[in-house]
């Protein structure tokens, strides 16, 4: 009985991207919607509006547009998407700094 297929010696294991489950979701500030924008602050083009309740995966962070909100005051803008910042003041990420990498 004959099991997978064989391989050649030397070649390498097939990776696995990290699964989805592994992503943190942080949630945003309790009763309010959330402006989604295209870049990181205010003037950028409003991409969608979060509903309030909503939970977003943070995949890395940025510096832009200072903002007030009920998490304090910040520059740091959260990348929940290709192309979606929302203002770290309004996710409660536990922290007044960074929690994920810097955009590139």
């Amino acid at each position: 009985m004959v099991m997978g297929s064989p391989v050649a010696a030397g070649a390498a294991e097939p990776t696995v991207a990290p699964a989805a489950a592994q992503q943190r979701y942080y949630p945003i500030a309790p009763g309010t919607t959330l402006n989604v924008r295209s870049g990181p602050g205010t003037q950028y083009r409003l991409v969608r509006v979060l509903p309030i309740g909503a939970t977003v995966p943070i995949f890395c962070q940025r510096p832009g547009e200072t903002v007030s909100g009920p998490y304090g005051t910040s520059n740091v803008w959260d990348n929940i998407g290709v192309g979606e910042y929302v203002s770290d003041a309004y996710v409660k990420t536990g922290s007044d700094g960074y929690v994920a990498p810097r955009c590139a």
